[in-house]
């Protein structure tokens, strides 16, 4: 199931997001929507980076009946880059998710040998989504 606090009143239905989740994990997932300067404090105070991002994720322990961790998506970015790579916000907020998503499920492109660039690749096409943030950057 997912949990969602809309932070910004963004206007997207999160429930679109909920089949992601099912093909991906069986275990709660916290999704926080919120704007470039929550997700760049956040970024600064966890990564060292003071810049907001698009996405950030947070893994909690595995512990049984717990979230599987939170994802937090800037809203200004998914509108930024949706405008910028001529695809709607709603694609380019399912994208976002399922790269936080895969950083909860443990994979890191930074630090993988490709693993999360094919689970990415794989959940895009059996989603007929455009190319995501780490498939635009291969």
């Amino acid at each position: 199931m997912l949990l969602v606090e809309d932070k910004v009143n963004s206007g997207y239905d999160p429930t679109r997001l909920e089949p992601i989740c099912d093909l991906l994990t069986q275990k709660d997932i916290e999704l926080i929507l919120t704007d470039n300067t929550e997700i760049q404090a956040l970024n600064k105070a966890h990564r060292g980076i003071d810049k907001p991002t698009d996405v950030l994720s947070f893994p909690l322990e595995d512990v049984p009946f717990m979230p599987l961790g939170m994802v937090v998506i800037s809203v200004d970015k998914v509108k930024e880059k949706a405008a910028e790579l001529g695809h709607s916000e709603e694609d380019e907020l399912k994208l976002l998710f399922i790269h936080g998503l895969l950083h909860l499920l443990g994979y890191d492109h930074e630090t993988d040998d490709g693993e999360m660039r094919r689970k990415e690749k794989e959940m895009i096409e059996k989603l007929n989504l455009p190319n995501s943030l780490i498939l635009r950057n291969a």
